[in-house]
């Protein structure tokens, strides 16, 4: 008898379900600490690149442009107008500079002979590098710090922030023209 009862008290737990979905919050507050983080994160991740560009006499305008001629060997200015989304004149400047002291490299198009083609020198590919390193480090301990599933989530966030033809660039599939 005691045998009986005592399978019919036994505990069974409930299958287990799966968890609740998360309801992702919208409301200003969330939105803007959203904002705070995105411009807090921008300052320090662009600040030890402007110690080293500061040393030079460089700007942010220029690591821009030190970065995308890097990425795009041979980009033409027209493209990395369309990139940086910057006036002419401010790309006029900004290039005038980088070739002038030896950074940047110009070239006429093949079929195009009125394209310039730009890339970096040895010089400016050395720069490139160590401004990459200084905020390599950065994003590194912040993608430790985060694990697999955070540095995704993080790839997510930005593309959901980027226009269609920066994302686009980004895979491969659009022109730097699109962005």
């Amino acid at each position: 008898m005691t045998g009986m009862l005592k399978d019919k008290t036994r505990f069974v737990p409930p299958p287990k379900l799966p968890p609740p979905t998360p309801v992702v919050d919208l409301g200003d507050a969330e939105m803007r600490m959203a904002q705070d983080l995105l411009f807090f994160a921008y300052r320090d991740f662009t600040n030890v690149a402007d110690q080293v560009l500061d040393e030079l006499g460089l700007g942010r305008a220029h690591h821009r442009a030190l970065h995308f001629i890097g990425r795009n060997p041979g980009i033409t200015v027209s493209s990395l107008l369309a990139v940086l989304r910057i006036t002419k004149q401010s790309l006029a400047r900004v290039l005038n500079q980088l070739v002038d002291e030896g950074f940047v490299g110009q070239a006429p198009g093949f079929e195009d002979r009125r394209l310039r083609l730009l890339t970096l020198t040895d010089k400016g590919a050395a720069l490139e590098r160590r401004l990459f390193d200084a905020q390599r480090d950065r994003i590194a301990a912040a993608y430790t710090g985060a694990g697999p599933a955070g540095v995704q989530g993080f790839r997510t966030v930005m593309r959901g922030i980027m226009d269609r033809g920066a994302r686009d660039y980004m895979d491969g599939t659009g022109s730097a023209e699109d962005t």
